[in-house]
């Protein structure tokens, strides 16, 4: 079915397909232990660690799509200063890409929307986040499970470029395919491989 997804503050973050299955636990689509992937972006590296011990569904589900290669060529198409960059879904022609099947929502793993984390995008569906991630760019306490409803899962955090995070967090946007707060000049993912 199409779902929206939408951002924590109530506005509509994109249009998403949102398929009628989910990942549990038990799904480990990426079972080998990785600390660190690298992001190489069009305005430059960004180092992640995972964060698998509290996250284990969110991680694999983000290393399976590293290991199909899925993450390149896509772009960052919300960026909204004060709060997050998002991406992972669109490339530079904003059409969206197909996903694998929705995950189960980890919010409550007790790991908060802090300056720096990456979270699980999703729709007002709580188990619907698919390939989408978003990078908080200051704390965004309300986003954090309990405080407003489940909450979005944090996975990850950045441990190196997180000035090319607010790089990216600074530039230009407008209306694109009938989508706010798009980046007026694309910023790709090149790609994103296990360190």
């Amino acid at each position: 079915m199409i779902g929206k997804l939408v951002c924590v503050c109530g506005n509509i973050i994109m249009a998403g397909l949102v398929a009628g299955c989910r990942m549990t636990e038990g799904d480990n689509m990426a079972t080998d232990a990785v600390n660190v992937v690298v992001m190489e972006t069009s305005m430059g590296n960004v180092e992640i660690e995972l964060l698998a011990d509290k996250a284990p569904v969110s991680v694999s589900n983000f290393l399976a799509y590293i290991d199909a290669g899925f993450y390149d060529g896509t772009i960052f198409h919300r960026v909204i200063p004060g709060f997050m960059i998002q991406g992972g879904g669109f490339d530079s022609a904003m059409h969206q890409k197909s996903t694998r099947p929705p995950i189960q929502n980890e919010a409550k793993n007790g790991l908060k929307n802090d300056r720096g984390t990456l979270s699980m995008a999703r729709t007002s569906v709580v188990d619907s986040a698919t390939s989408q991630f978003f990078i908080n760019v200051v704390n965004n306490d309300f986003l954090n499970h309990g405080s407003r409803d489940y909450g979005y899962a944090v996975f990850a955090r950045v441990v190196g470029g997180m000035d090319v995070v607010d790089k990216i967090a600074g530039v230009a946007t407008g209306v694109r395919s009938g989508m706010r707060d798009v980046p007026l000049e694309s910023i790709t993912i090149k790609s994103v491989r296990r360190k």
